[in-house]
């Protein structure tokens, strides 16, 4: 009886042109357009420079940063209180004054104070421009030479800790986002798929000829399940797929865990589309709880904010959200190479999820009206 059911499924899918283009479609605007519209790296901020020492020291420093590649200057301004009017116009983002005996300072081994004033409407562009200029005002002041109290103790100009970043060593913010996104593709495809199927199937009516059989509840959602888990695993390959060709980024020894954890959490994403498809009688329904939970799911999932940013009752919250633990699964077996065994915590927790929601979703089925 399976067979049949499976070989219905199928034909279904087959005839189907829309899934067949969203199957495509989807990794393409997922993993290739989205991390770069998702991207929180900020570049070309305006800088508006007041140099009120006019020295040589002066100079090079307002090249420095200029030269950085981050910065453009918005101009230079004679006074703090005119170089404010162009960040109150929107013609400057950040305000550079460099203060009066600057160079003098320096030669004297004193470290003088450099005024950063950055516009935060923007929050992160302002606060990461802020940081940027100055770590751009850090680096100049160690190749110009360190002060009296380094010099005397002997220790190099610029001499400091050096920092290692592990996994990501370019701090590229894309190898951080794509694993995530590919979690959000899983969701969106699987999720989806499942609940618009069977509501499909309600409007249209051809699924009372399968309630008048004597086919079981769990033959009929297992058959429902089967067909999209091969979906999803093969949006999974398009997705790993477009991650390395466009980005660049491969899992690297992290291959099974992401194919192990993939195949249960498609099981987790179909059989909430199940039980939404469950409650709902038509498309419209199905489609606004779908987007209800999958909006709630990738906001608490840790894709765009750190879990332990979030206030403590938020984080609790989160412990129901099954897309957290795939995504920091997705994340650490992209970057670490970890393997199912470190990952054993997620794994529990993506399967009792998969065991609720699918009795959830054989329970919640109804072969009569």
């Amino acid at each position: 009886m399976l067979k049949y059911l499976l070989e219905k499924e199928f034909k279904q899918i087959v005839r189907n042109t829309f899934l067949s283009k969203m199957m495509v479609i989807l990794p393409i605007m997922t993993i290739v357009v989205f991390p770069y519209v998702t991207s929180q790296e900020v570049t070309d901020v305006k800088v508006c420079i007041v140099d009120n020492d006019h020295s040589q020291a002066s100079q090079r420093l307002a090249q420095k940063v200029e030269a950085s590649g981050c910065f453009s200057v918005a101009g230079y301004e004679p006074s703090y209180g005119e170089a404010m009017k162009g960040i109150e116009e929107g013609s400057a983002d950040i305000v550079l004054e460099i203060p009066r005996g600057f160079a003098k300072s320096r030669g004297r081994g004193e470290e003088p104070q450099v005024t950063v004033a950055a516009n935060s409407v923007n929050g992160v562009r302002g606060g990461l421009g802020s940081q940027y200029l100055s770590a751009v005002i850090a680096a100049f002041a160690a190749e110009e030479g360190g002060s009296e109290a380094r010099a005397a103790q002997g220790m190099a100009a610029g001499a400091g800790p050096a920092t290692l970043y592990r996994y990501n060593p370019t701090l590229d913010y894309k190898v951080f986002m794509v694993p995530g996104l590919i979690a959000v593709l899983i969701t969106l495809l699987c999720c989806a798929l499942t609940a618009l199927n069977i509501v499909g199937e309600k409007e249209t009516g051809t699924i009372e000829q399968i309630n008048v059989t004597p086919v079981p509840k769990s033959l009929f959602i297992l058959a429902k399940l089967m067909p999209n888990w091969a979906i999803g695993l093969l949006s999974l390959s398009f997705g790993v797929a477009f991650a390395w060709a466009v980005h660049g980024i491969s899992p690297l020894q992290g291959l099974p865990s992401i194919v192990l954890f993939s195949a249960v959490y498609i099981l987790v994403a179909s059989a909430m589309g199940m039980v939404i498809s469950n409650y709902s009688d038509t498309m419209q329904q199905a489609m606004f709880l779908m987007f209800f939970f999958l909006i709630l799911m990738m906001l608490t999932c840790g894709l765009f904010t750190p879990i332990e940013s979030m206030p403590e009752w938020a984080q609790k919250i989160t412990t129901l959200n099954p897309m957290r633990y795939f995504t920091r699964a997705m994340r650490l077996a992209y970057l670490r190479g970890s393997s199912p065994a470190e990952l054993a915590r997620e794994l529990m927790w993506l399967g009792g999820f998969a065991v609720v929601l699918n009795a959830w979703a054989v329970a919640s089925y109804k072969k009569s009206n």
